[in-house]
């Protein structure tokens, strides 16, 4: 990376990132009055109208200096937005009665897939400017920007596995009582361990961790009653074209989960999947909705340790304790794990073998096969 192909990145960024908040802008201001007079929804709208308006207003860049600033910018604008998962999720969780499954469904898919691409493109901007005069093609993970050109999938998914299983509190049921625990389940990687692709870590290993932390909670559960939990298997697999990664558990599968349909489970309606009313997942998604959700690995993490540095890891509730709540208890975990998965065009099915356990296939192509799956 020179100088010059730096200010060309800064310079797209700035035209391109105006245009695809402007698509969901006219998304937003396209939804019923109902909706759109919704508090959360109002917010969200005006953090985008916000960001459209000084990345129009921002000029041209042309040196170094220019960039600086507008990184300044970036940044400034990736942290006001962290509310945006939890605000859309709560306004279109309240306003699920009114609009129907496929619609309300087709219009967070396009929200977030938008959203996931923006973060893209500000934060590759971001690491590139930060690696200008670097070359960070040699160093141990080599890596471009955000894009990681040989990213190794047994190393992201046992540091998903050590974090999860490093959690010193709780599994907290469906009725709100709290199992003590007794150590988390091993998680046994098999397959083609050596197996290299290029990809945003970011996303792969948000989708893992999220996976594998349902496997365990399910395992857990399911297992309350014995003095041994049974294993949970991830099985990496690489392809021509796509890298695959099967998670299976032992966690009696996804017949008390209240959905008909696995698949339902990355739905945002109330009609494909009753907990979108609880109290508890509204209460969650309220507290996290002036916190902010990244929806990232570190930010999980960094609340649980602030949790137990408090001494408060035997709390009924962890999640909202921890300040900003780990997805499970708002229910973002599943859907968001989807739209990272398919933003590139791969595939995430889970398979329930009721009484007995769930697989989860992942499938996610390698960087450079395929575009965005973004929806103007």
């Amino acid at each position: 990376m020179n100088e010059e192909r730096l200010i060309k990145s800064a310079n797209y960024v700035r035209t391109e990132l105006p245009v695809r908040i402007a698509h969901r802008i006219r998304d937003l201001q396209a939804l019923p009055y109902v909706i759109v007079t919704q508090p959360e929804i109002a917010k969200v709208y005006e953090l985008y109208w916000s960001a459209f308006d000084k990345f129009r207003r921002f000029p041209e860049i042309n040196n170094l200096s220019d960039n600086r600033q507008f990184c300044d910018l970036l940044e400034t604008l990736l942290d006001e937005h962290a509310p945006v998962i939890p605000n859309l999720s709560l306004g279109l969780s309240l306003c699920s009665p009114h609009v129907p499954p496929d619609s309300l469904d087709s219009f967070m898919r396009r929200m977030l897939i938008s959203r996931i691409s923006r973060r893209v493109l500000a934060e590759h901007h971001l690491a590139l400017s930060k690696s200008l005069g670097r070359d960070s093609l040699s160093s141990e993970d080599p890596r471009v920007g955000i894009i990681f050109t040989g990213l190794d999938v047994k190393r992201s998914v046992v540091k998903c596995a050590c974090l999860l299983r490093s959690r010193s509190y709780g599994i907290e049921d469906d009725n709100g009582e709290v199992i003590p625990n007794k150590g988390w389940p091993v998680v046994v990687v098999e397959g083609q361990l050596d197996t290299r692709f290029a990809y945003i870590r970011e996303h792969l290993e948000y989708i893992v961790f999220e996976l594998l932390k349902n496997a365990m909670r399910a395992t857990g559960l399911k297992h309350r009653h014995s003095t041994t939990l049974p294993p949970i298997y991830a099985t990496i697999v690489a392809g021509k074209d796509d890298v695959s990664i099967r998670i299976t558990d032992q966690g009696g599968g996804l017949h008390s989960t209240g959905v008909q349909s696995p698949s339902d489970l990355f739905s945002f309606s109330h009609v494909r999947n009753a907990t979108r009313m609880d109290d508890s997942r509204i209460g969650a998604l309220r507290s996290a909705s002036s916190r902010g959700v990244k929806a990232t690995v570190a930010e999980q993490v960094g609340g649980w340790r602030v949790m137990e540095e408090h001494g408060d890891s035997n709390a009924k509730d962890p999640e909202r304790r921890a300040g900003i709540a780990p997805h499970q208890r708002m229910g973002l975990g599943l859907p968001m794990s989807n739209i990272f998965a398919t933003y590139f065009g791969g595939s995430l099915q889970l398979v329930s073998l009721d009484g007995w356990g769930t697989d989860a296939y992942l499938q996610l192509p390698k960087l450079g096969t395929n575009l965005e799956g973004i929806e103007f």
